[in-house]
């Protein structure tokens, strides 16, 4: 077997290196146009030298060569000891650490099987479908911007349960009266963080508000929303008796799923032509429609969708993707598109002034930034096109993360995730806070 190995380790070896390095270029160079150099710099260079060892090893004796094959194969196994240690002491902390907590077992459960056995109870409870699901068809004449009406919905679990909420008239996570309401003191609007993942009302960021305010407060959040949906999700449904409009950025993924949004030829139109509507309030039920036939399909594929969820696993594995994760740059999707970015923020704030409501800017911060080495270039970009567009900057980072004697506390477990219970709270006062004293 040894010697089947020293046969084809040197051609295999230096075949491996030159696909790395040809993969590495297509990445940064191609899908990136060397906006990623820096992140691409440690790639190119590893790839660089495992080619020149791989010729080397063409002239090494037998002794030195078996000698360098034991040393690659001890590495190769221990990195994914390393990997496979990550991956699994992430599910193992939560279960451990809520069980001593609480006294009773962590919901280690898929969505798929909560659903099926709620349903057995409730036949209206329903799985969250956002709006970034509907851009892969762009054939649709119709871009739903929230989820079904009225509806138990299923939302996600970090903190050891399954958050479930009721939502309103127009499929957001909102009690329905608040569309009642004669005045709206806070509008609030961006991904999952504001949507209030993982946990229940009244702990997400909108109902804190709601509390601490004890006046209205309305959640247009959505898991997945970039700029460009949080932008058509204000022209759809702001109204005029909004008086704050706070307008969230998450630097995890908001730049990502900016580029996905700007693909689409609805999103697209709301940026072209300030007179664009889709008139949502008055579709409701065709968008329930649609968001029950994009639930249908899901369910339908439940298998299909489980055995992708194990591919993605395996590949990620394959590709030691929690490991790169934690010890080495951050992930290669966040490229700063400023035009666009600029632009929507613009379009947003000059919205909400027509409208007479005060627009804030609120930058909510990602675990990584506490837990590895953080590049800060796209924190001071997006901070200077704030401030350029003279909106107010609300850094969650500074006034709340940095001011915790740890940051992680304010996670699930201390892991990577949405905020918890008490990192919601802490945003929550802060922003009533700072908005009370520029009001």
């Amino acid at each position: 077997m040894l010697n089947f190995i020293k046969k084809v380790f040197s051609p295999s070896f230096l075949f491996f290196s030159i696909f790395l390095l040809i993969y590495t270029f297509y990445k940064s160079e191609i899908v990136w146009s060397g906006n990623k150099i820096d992140y691409y710099k440690f790639y190119y260079i590893l790839s660089i030298l495992l080619i020149v060892i791989a010729i080397i090893s063409f002239f090494l004796n037998e002794k030195i060569k078996s000698l360098l094959i034991k040393i690659i194969l001890f590495l190769i196994f221990f990195v994914y000891l390393i990997e496979f240690y990550i991956i699994s002491y992430d599910g193992f902390a939560r279960t451990l650490t809520y069980y001593l907590k609480e006294g009773k077992s962590y919901e280690a459960i898929s969505i798929m099987d909560k659903y099926n056995n709620l349903k057995q109870k409730d036949s209206q409870v329903k799985l969250i479908i956002r709006p970034q699901s509907h851009l892969k068809n762009t054939e649709k004449k119709l871009l739903p911007l929230s989820g079904i009406s009225n509806s138990q919905t299923i939302h996600c679990n970090e903190n050891g349960y399954y958050s479930i909420y009721q939502s309103d008239r127009y499929g957001f996570n909102n009690p329905d009266s608040e569309w009642d309401q004669k005045e709206i003191e806070y509008l609030t609007l961006g991904d999952s963080f504001v949507q209030g993942s993982c946990v229940n009302r009244p702990n997400d960021i909108t109902s804190v508000l709601r509390t601490l305010s004890n006046k209205s407060a309305l959640n247009l959040g959505y898991g997945l929303n970039g700029p460009l949906l949080q932008y058509a999700g204000l022209r759809e449904y702001l109204s005029k008796n909004v008086k704050n409009v706070l307008w969230f950025y998450y630097e995890g993924d908001d730049l990502f799923n900016l580029e996905i949004s700007l693909k689409s030829k609805i999103l697209n139109k709301y940026i072209n032509d300030l007179n664009y509507s889709q008139n949502l309030k008055k579709l409701q039920p065709a968008i329930d429609n649609l968001n029950e036939l994009n639930m249908s399909i899901k369910l339908k594929n439940n298998e299909k969708y489980d055995s992708e969820i194990s591919k993605s696993k395996i590949t990620n594995f394959i590709k030691l993707y929690s490991s790169r994760s934690k010890f080495f740059s951050k992930s290669d999707d966040k490229v700063l598109n400023k035009t666009e970015f600029s632009k929507i923020l613009a379009l947003a704030k000059n919205l909400a002034l027509k409208n007479n409501s005060k627009f804030y800017f609120v930058y909510l911060p990602e675990y990584s930034r506490y837990k590895d080495n953080y590049d800060n270039t796209n924190y001071r970009e997006v901070k200077k096109i704030v401030k350029q567009l003279q909106i107010p900057f609300i850094d969650i980072h500074t006034e709340v993360f940095e001011k915790e004697e740890n940051p992680l506390n304010l996670f699930p477990f201390k892991l990577k995730g949405h905020y918890n219970i008490e990192g919601y709270k802490k945003i929550g006062v802060k922003i009533n806070e700072i908005t009370n004293m520029l009001n």
